[in-house]
């Protein structure tokens, strides 16, 4: 099983969702530590190659993992957020894409 990296201040945004949000997005990330595939998933290559999102839909609203487990040594959770709108937002996509671009230069 892979072990999860969060960057940036992803682990905290995460540790603020909702309880029903946050177990969710836990038992997803679970399943890709163990090779899976999450239950909801969506490719972002405008991020970079090998970026996915994790799309938890609760009571209480959409909230979204961005991660990336292509990399051997671990999944590395770029950004987690709730979404409030249909589109993305652009900020969001930026601080991923921003802590997707780190991460490849320290590889």
């Amino acid at each position: 099983m892979k072990p999860i990296t969060f960057l940036g201040d992803s682990l905290g945004a995460l540790r603020a969702f909702p309880h029903e949000a946050r177990r969710e997005s836990g038992l997803q990330l679970d399943r890709v530590q163990r090779g899976l595939l999450p239950e909801s998933w969506k490719p972002m290559k405008t991020i970079g190659p090998g970026v996915t999102e994790v799309r938890v839909r609760v009571e209480s609203g959409i909230f979204r993992v961005l991660y990336v487990a292509t990399l051997p040594e671990a999944v590395y959770v770029l950004h987690a957020f709730q979404k409030k709108t249909q589109k993305t937002a652009k900020a969001d996509l930026s601080l991923a894409t921003t802590r997707y671009k780190a991460l490849r230069k320290e590889q």
